[in-house]
C-alpha cells in the first residue's frame, strides 16, 4: 500500500487576492501600502474581505526589497557567552522594537574567519545597517560597510582605517577610576590582567590608562599580565606567575600576619571569573584576605562574591548604537561620532583593607 505524500497548503498570493476581490494587483499593492485615499470605500471593503477569506499574509521581505527597504539590521557579535554582550543585546532589541527594526544576530564565537564570513553573509541579505562588536575584524573585511557602503556602528572598539560611529564605555576613564580606587585603598602592588589586546582597541585603552595612572601617582609596582583565555597552557603559565607574586607578598592577611595584599585589576568579567575561581581553589574561601580583586564589568556573580567592579551602562550602549545606526539609515551625514559613556564604581568587600 502506498501512502500519499502529505502536501502543505499553498499560501495565497497577491494574484489570488486580486482575483478574489475582482480587481488588479496594483490596487492590492496600494491597499497593502496604506494608499487608501486613491481607492473607493467599496473597493477597500472587497480587498479587505478577500484578504480575510484567503488568510493572505504579505511577504514583508519581498515588499521591502522592492521598495529598497527591509528594516533588517545585522549585529555581528564576537562572544555571545560574555554577559556584557548579552546585556548590550537587550538594549539593541529594545531600540529595534521602538524604531521598527529587526535585528539579525550573528555570533562569531571569537573566530576572526567566522566574523569575515558573517559580514559577507549580511551584505547578501541586503541589511540596511550593521552593528559590529567583533574581536579581530579588520578594515578590509569591513570595507562593504561604513564609509559610503552599508551604514555601520561599532560597539566597544574601533577598527583602524574604518570611519564609522562608535558607542561604548569611556575605557580610559574607567581604567583610571579603578586604578585610583586601588591606590586610595593602599594597594601599591597592582596587576592589570587582560586578554590579548593587540587587535582590540578597548583592551589597549584600558591597559594604557592603567599604566598612565600608575605613573601619575608615582606607583612603581604596576604590572600587566596577558591571560589568553583561549589557550589553557598560557592561562596556567599566567596564573603561576600570579601565584609567585602572591607568595612573595607573604602572610595570609590575618591578624597575626597582616602582610600587605596585592591587588588584581581584571580588564573584563571573563578574566575576573577565571581569577576568582583560581584564587578560591588555591587559597580557599578566605582568598580575599590575601588578594584584592577589581573588575571592569559587573556580572551578577560579582555581587554574590563581593567583588568590586566598574559597572558598564550596557543597556544604554546597545540602545544608543541602534539610534546612531537608525539615524545613518535615514540619511544623517555628519562626521563619524564617538559616544563614550561613563562607568560606575561599585565598591564591595574584595578591595577593602
Amino acid at each position: 500500500m502506498t501512502t500519499p505524500l502529505s502536501t502543505t497548503p499553498r499560501r495565497a498570493t497577491i494574484t489570488d487576492v486580486a482575483r478574489e476581490a475582482g480587481t488588479g494587483k496594483t490596487s492590492i499593492s496600494r491597499y497593502l501600502n496604506g494608499e487608501m485615499s486613491v481607492m473607493s470605500p467599496e473597493l477597500r471593503a472587497r480587498i479587505e474581505a478577500a484578504i480575510a477569506r484567503l488568510d493572505y499574509q504579505p511577504n514583508q521581505m519581498a515588499r521591502g526589497l522592492k521598495r529598497g527597504r527591509n528594516r533588517l539590521i545585522g549585529m555581528l557579535l564576537a562572544d555571545l557567552t560574555n554577559p556584557y554582550t548579552v546585556e548590550v543585546l537587550q538594549g539593541v532589541e529594545a531600540a529595534c522594537h521602538a524604531l521598527g527594526l529587526m535585528p539579525l544576530i550573528c555570533h562569531a564565537a571569537n573566530e576572526v574567519e567566522m566574523e569575515r564570513r558573517y559580514l559577507q553573509l549580511l551584505t547578501t541579505y541586503r541589511v540596511e545597517g550593521v552593528i559590529v562588536n567583533a574581536l579581530g575584524v579588520r578594515e578590509e573585511t569591513l570595507r562593504p560597510v561604513g564609509g559610503g557602503g552599508i551604514p555601520a556602528v561599532l560597539v566597544d572598539r574601533s577598527v583602524e582605517g574604518l570611519v564609522a560611529d562608535m558607542v561604548g564605555l569611556d575605557n580610559r576613564a574607567a581604567a583610571e577610576l579603578g586604578t585610583r580606587h586601588l591606590l586610595a585603598q593602599g594597594f601599591d602592588d597592582i596587576w592589570f590582567v587582560v586578554q590579548p589586546f593587540e587587535q582590540v582597541s578597548s583592551r589597549q585603552l584600558r591597559e594604557l590608562a592603567f599604566r598612565d595612572a600608575m605613573r601619575a601617582q608615582n606607583a612603581a609596582r604596576g604590572h600587566t599580565l596577558v591571560l589568553n583565555l583561549a589557550d589553557a597552557d598560557e592561562v596556567e603559565r599566567g596564573l603561576a606567575e600570579l601565584d609567585r607574586a602572591i607568595d612573595a607578598a607573604g602572610g595570609d592577611g590575618g591578624a597575626d600576619d597582616p602582610a600587605p595584599r596585592i591587588a588584581l585589576f581584571a580588564a573584563n568579567a571573563p578574566v575576573a571569573l577565571r581569577l576568582a575561581l583560581h584564587l578560591k581553589a588555591r587559597c580557599g574561601a578566605g582568598w580575599q584576605a590575601r588578594v584584592a580583586l577589581l573588575s571592569i564589568d559587573d556580572p551578577e556573580w560579582a555581587e554574590l562574591a563581593g567583588i568590586t567592579t566598574i559597572r558598564q551602562p550596557t543597556y544604554d550602549i546597545g540602545y544608543r548604537a541602534v539610534e546612531f545606526l537608525h539615524e545613518r539609515i535615514e540619511g544623517v551625514q555628519t562626521s563619524a561620532r564617538d559616544c563614550l559613556l561613563a562607568g560606575e564604581l561599585i565598591v564591595r568587600a574584595s578591595t577593602s583593607r
